[in-house]
């Protein structure tokens, strides 16, 4: 991106949370860069030679005083640089430091929850009650010495805790989630008046200096990148052909799990309007036979992404010598897929799905560091178009992860009508700036129905939308009755295998966007 040794940086010590990236983006909002780093991928010396202007402890799922969960070298908390600790980083701040963790026992807390704060740089600015989002089962017991409390619930006597002549903060909550009131306030509080950065880092020079870096890295060499037609590999598409121009050549596997229509879509809006060596492979039968008899989610996303390695070595070899594959994995990816001691929530085709040999000589992912908003910014500096800059999410397997249960083609051809006329019923009520994605899942559960007189028995289809900012944590959207009835009269009316549709209410946490 930019020099990390001219411009203030936050080092955010990942362990093994789920909310870790969410945190560097918060940091980023506020033009700061942030650098995650795995607790066990970094030492102590390494940071203090890092340049890093502070340092937060991440959340994670493990019980501090057990000896199996992660821990860090106490001489951290003694290099002068600010740190701040959230959730389970509070208490291993509080335990490096000789204070008690305890089970909660019954004083567990998960959920929205008034804070009630006390005078503490951490909270300038803010009101004494507030609501804030917690989620543990431990709590600090008793604090170390040299600390004092600045933060309380009903439940939790330590819900926040500073030393500030040696600029070491702890909080129980989540202030990096939109559900914590004034979380980003907290945030910038310690980013400037504890760590006194100047927010300088700008996504404006991203693609000025990735070009820059990607024309020297891969000068000579021929890249072949998977575009699927979304967000990422659009961008990562465009970022390519700014630096090495002829010498990326884009394959588009048609693997038969795309919406309905956007096959022809993706091919016309890159050969046409950027003028983008493209090559697209129908190859649905192939990965048709890869996925019969399979219904396990995690086995579906390892073929599928195997399966895509094997397309683009069989292109490969058909163009000749090709150097580099790329892809357009986002920092989401990543975490989604499981980030060293991480909890795996799923794996994307793009990371957790790659096959463990390769033919290639190298792998380039120029949006690895990025979260979404980031990757439409700088697809916007690239000049895509605002529609499909701003197009919804899709995963990268596609329908397959949005059908439960085994995949054929009959499901597919179910779930492409229906998911069109879902997003076609929104789209004409002018409702789609109200949920961030909309679409349609079928269930492999099949009831009774009654169509025409007479009693069927057909398929069950979940209509989703999720409103949210981060696509870490995420509402159900409150569509109107009338838009969801219509949607679910012309589905069960145009397509006769569809008996049933419902509409999935769950958030995230405790669900995910897609069902599987």
């Amino acid at each position: 991106m930019e020099d990390m040794e001219k411009m203030d940086k936050i080092l955010v010590l990942d362990f093994g949370g789920q909310y870790n990236q969410l945190i560097a983006r918060r940091v980023r909002e506020q033009h700061v860069y942030a650098e995650i780093r795995a607790y066990n991928k970094i030492t102590v010396e390494e940071i203090a030679e890092g340049g890093y202007k502070g340092i937060i402890f991440t959340g994670g799922p493990n019980s501090v005083y057990e000896e199996v969960s992660p821990h860090f070298d106490r001489e951290v908390l003694k290099l002068g640089i600010p740190v701040l600790g959230i959730c389970y980083g509070a208490q291993l701040m509080a335990w490096m430091e000789n204070g008690s963790v305890k089970s909660a026992a019954n004083s567990s807390e998960y959920g929205k929850t008034l804070l009630a704060v006390d005078d503490c740089v951490l909270f300038r600015g803010i009101p004494h009650e507030s609501i804030c989002w917690m989620s543990h089962t431990d709590y600090i017991s008793r604090m170390p010495a040299g600390f004092r409390m600045t933060a309380y619930t009903e439940k939790c006597p330590c819900a926040a805790m500073c030393d500030e002549t040696r600029n070491l903060y702890a909080v129980q909550f989540h202030p990096e989630v939109t559900h914590t009131e004034y979380g980003r306030k907290m945030l910038r509080n310690f980013l400037f008046y504890v760590c006194g950065c100047n927010g300088e880092w700008k996504m404006d020079s991203f693609v000025e200096t990735s070009v820059t870096r990607l024309r020297r890295e891969l000068a000579g060499k021929k890249v072949l990148l998977a575009l699927s037609g979304g967000v990422d590999s659009s961008v990562a598409a465009v970022l390519l052909h700014r630096a090495v121009e002829e010498n990326l050549t884009c394959v588009f596997v048609d693997h038969g799990l795309l919406r309905k229509g956007e096959g022809d879509d993706v091919e016309q809006t890159f050969k046409d309007q950027f003028g983008i060596h493209l090559i697209r492979v129908n190859a649905q039968e192939r990965f048709l036979r890869r996925l019969q008899g399979v219904t396990e989610p995690e086995k579906k996303r390892k073929l599928i992404g195997e399966e895509f390695i094997r397309v683009f070595e069989d292109e490969a070899r058909n163009l000749g010598k090709i150097d580099v594959l790329a892809q357009g994995t986002i920092y989401p990816d990543v975490i989604e897929s499981g980030n060293g001691d991480s909890a795996v929530i799923k794996s994307h085709h793009n990371v957790g799905g790659l096959p463990d040999v390769m033919s290639f000589d190298e792998l380039t992912e120029p949006l690895r560091d990025l979260f979404k908003d980031e990757v439409r910014k700088a697809g916007e500096k690239l000049g895509i178009p605002h529609e499909l800059v701003w197009r919804q999410p899709f995963p990268g397997p596609g329908l397959a992860v949005r059908i439960t249960g085994e995949i054929t083609l009959e499901k597919l051809e179910i779930l492409r009508e229906a998911d069109a006329i879902f997003r076609q019923t929104i789209e004409e009520a002018g409702l789609q700036e109200c949920a961030n994605q909309y679409f349609a899942v079928l269930t492999d559960l099949r009831s009774v129905g009654v169509k025409g007189d007479a009693r069927t028995y057909g398929w069950t289809v979940v209509l989703r939308a999720v409103t949210t900012d981060d696509f870490m944590t995420a509402e159900w959207t409150r569509l109107p009755y009338e838009v969801l009835e219509l949607a679910s009269r012309r589905i069960t009316n145009e397509i006769k295998e569809v008996v049933r549709v419902v509409y999935d209410i769950t958030s995230k946490p405790p669900a995910t966007v897609e069902w599987e």
